[in-house]
């Protein structure tokens, strides 16, 4: 009887966890079926719902903020970042490396010696429930600190906030009166991720791939190309990645874009996210390109950089001269998916990061900092107008500015906020109407400048511009009038300074990254500057007006030619017809360059052969977009005016000759090329 009890409960038992595990099979299918149509945003942020106030721990060594959601950690005093626990992985950072080569700030200064900022004090700027902001400060002492870090007060800034899964940071950075000359050529934050979780980078909708590992780019799994940077991966820990190209300069990115990237751990579908709501602290412009994310798994926020500008960028501190910028704040921001979403993780915490930048955005500038130095909204101004341009060459009425790029920067010359490294700028584009509205402009004294899509040269407004707190100025109607001298006869490209409507090869299939097989992406590929000796073996580039097509026919970049193991410098010849000729009038040639690496154009008309050219560009330019893969650098312009007795009636031939060749990187791009016959 005993028995029989026993067996009756093992099987009612039994039965017991067979509909225990249908129920809740069941119910997952259910839940499965029903969060399918739920928006990421519901299914990666429901742990917002469940926040607790943000807690303080600080040690000796150490200081903890605690939210719930994540745990950051800080070494004491240098402000070096240790640590981000989030979602059981108890540190997204790289746990192999020492304190200072997890989340730093860093400054490449004279020398090229590095500087990653480490300060001496902590002090607590807010700890409410809602709030923890803290500050590590350093004081820059020319006895000591001569010669062995960059001459620079700092003071950076740590915020964690209740129910947000993330990190802002920013830096107040200040030189004073009696410090020495200092360039300071790179600022940056860089966060190394964990190696064995972050595999997955995203940078924008279609740069987006499982990516090598750091030891791939090892001497023993790899190849070095033509610079350090570029290996060709032949025994990478994932095969799937054998014969593939890997460099970071293929993942920059311009500043006006450069606004969310980061990395996916598929093991734990979890993502960290680098968010830069605004450009104002920025240099170069909204057309600068930087670095992003890359391999390491490495992801960065830049703030200042020579790269794709050279030395030309203002990155040089005189004595005498005072200066302070706020840098940021940017924000560190973790998201993860459901299991529920597996099939589709990758998708959703990019658009989760997506759409977290455009709640950044709509909170700039922030509100919960403190500090005297960042203004918030009501501190500041605002700049309204409408810009109009006038070329009555192409149209006898003013024509609107549509999507023309206007924005305040450092009083200078036209265009000289390409080349601006120290103050804020502020950016926005016009409507179809040519109005615009530039918002949140610190308090500040600034020039107005523009660049208008379709229309060669720079814009400035000569009046300078004072912003205070809460005003808002309205500078009416202006007025661009583009260069020009004349009707014109010929054009070769889209005046918009890149050299992106031009003929793109493909790349060697031998030197291919994957993750730019999207049309736009095209001209980051590895070597195309090698092409052009494989397609122009037996001569140079012949343009016929009339005939070719510059899309098909005009090469990106006018780069030397590689003869075996020689390169030589190239002419090209634009040839065209003139059926009459007015030998008593001035003639124009409107040159515009979307990036130059020393180089020099040499331009001769109707003579390959005479001693000296009838215009050179000399030595010109450092931005180095060839090898770093851009499809720009800096905007020139040269309006170069030739006499009619130059030119005869029928056939007549422009030669460009790029002279420079001690290498296949001396080299330009041309933006736009207009011929112009004498003013009517």
């Amino acid at each position: 009887m005993k028995e029989k009890v026993m067996q009756l409960n093992q099987i009612h038992s039994r039965h017991h966890v067979f509909w225990v595990f249908i129920i809740v099979h069941f119910s997952l299918l259910l839940f499965s079926a029903f969060s399918a149509d739920i928006p990421p945003r519901k299914i990666l942020n429901g742990e917002k719902k469940k926040s607790r106030k943000v807690e303080l721990h600080m040690e000796d060594n150490r200081v903890f903020i605690d939210n719930g959601l994540v745990e950051v950690t800080i070494e004491n005093p240098s402000g070096h970042l240790s640590g981000i626990t989030y979602k059981g992985m108890l540190n997204v950072l790289e746990t192999r490396n020492n304190n200072n080569n997890k989340g730093y700030w860093d400054i490449v200064w004279d020398n090229e010696a590095y500087d990653k900022l480490a300060t001496q004090h902590v002090k607590i700027i807010t700890e409410t429930d809602e709030l923890v902001e803290l500050s590590f400060t350093k004081m820059w002492d020319i006895t000591k600190d001569h010669g062995n870090s960059v001459p620079l007060n700092v003071d950076k800034r740590y915020i964690v906030r209740r129910g947000v899964p993330g990190l802002y940071m920013y830096g107040i950075l200040e030189r004073q009166e009696d410090f020495p000359d200092a360039h300071m050529y790179q600022i940056r934050i860089a966060f190394k991720l964990n190696e064995d979780k972050f595999h997955f980078m995203a940078i924008s909708d279609t740069k987006q791939r499982i990516m090598p590992s750091q030891e791939d780019r090892d001497e023993s799994r790899s190849q070095v190309l033509a610079f350090k940077e570029a290996v060709l991966l032949t025994n990478p820990t994932n095969p799937q990645l054998k014969g593939e190209v890997d460099d970071k300069y293929q993942y920059s990115s311009e500043n006006k874009d450069n606004k969310v990237h980061g990395w996916i751990s598929d093991d734990d579908a979890v993502g960290f996210w680098v968010i830069t709501p605004s450009n104002e602290f920025r240099t170069g412009g909204p057309h600068k390109q930087d670095l992003t994310s890359h391999v390491g798994p490495t992801a960065l926020s830049m703030f200042v950089s020579t790269h794709y500008t050279g030395t030309e960028m203002d990155v040089l501190y005189k004595k005498g001269e005072t200066w302070k910028k706020v840098l940021g704040p940017v924000f560190m921001y973790l998201n993860s998916a459901s299991w529920d979403e597996a099939r589709h993780y990758r998708k959703a915490l990019w658009n989760d990061a997506n759409r977290q930048l455009r709640e950044e955005i709509q909170s700039w500038p922030y509100n919960f900092t403190v500090s005297e130095d960042f203004p918030h909204a009501q501190q500041r101004g605002e700049v309204n107008g409408q810009l109009l341009v006038r070329d009555q060459s192409l149209d006898k009425q003013l024509m609107q500015a549509k999507s023309a790029f206007v924005g305040l920067a450092a009083p200078g010359y036209a265009g000289s906020w390409q080349t601006e490294g120290k103050g804020y700028q502020f950016w926005t584009q016009t409507g179809n109407t040519g109005r615009f509205t530039i918002k949140n402009v610190r308090p500040g004294e600034y020039n107005f400048y523009a660049w208008v899509y379709g229309f060669i040269g720079n814009y400035k407004l000569n009046l300078k511009i004072t912003i205070q707190p809460g005003n808002k100025i309205n500078l009416g109607t202006l007025i661009y009038d583009p260069p020009r001298n004349g009707p014109t006869l010929w054009e070769i490209g889209i005046p918009d300074r890149t050299a992106a409507e031009f003929f793109i090869p493909e790349p060697n299939p031998t030197f291919v990254n994957s993750i730019l097989n999207h049309d736009a992406d095209k001209f980051r590929q590895y070597g195309l500057w090698d092409r052009y000796s494989d397609i122009y073996r037996d001569g140079d580039l012949v343009f016929t007006v009339g005939v070719s097509n510059y899309s098909k026919d005009w090469f990106f970049a006018h780069v030397p030619r590689r003869i075996g193991n020689e390169t030589r410098a190239t002419t090209w010849q634009i040839k065209y017809e003139l059926q009459e000729v007015n030998k008593a009038g001035n003639y124009t040639l409107q040159l515009a360059l979307a990036a130059a690496s020393y180089a020099e154009v040499q331009v001769r008309i109707n003579n390959p052969d005479a001693n000296l050219p009838h215009f050179t560009t000399e030595r010109i330019g450092y931005d180095n977009a060839v090898p770093r893969h851009g499809i720009h650098g800096l905007y020139r312009l040269y309006s170069i005016n030739v006499p009619g007795n130059r030119f005869q009636r029928g056939n007549n031939t422009i030669f460009l000759t790029q002279t420079r060749c001690h290498d296949s990187f001396e080299a330009v791009m041309y933006d736009y090329i207009r011929f112009e016959g004498p003013a009517v």
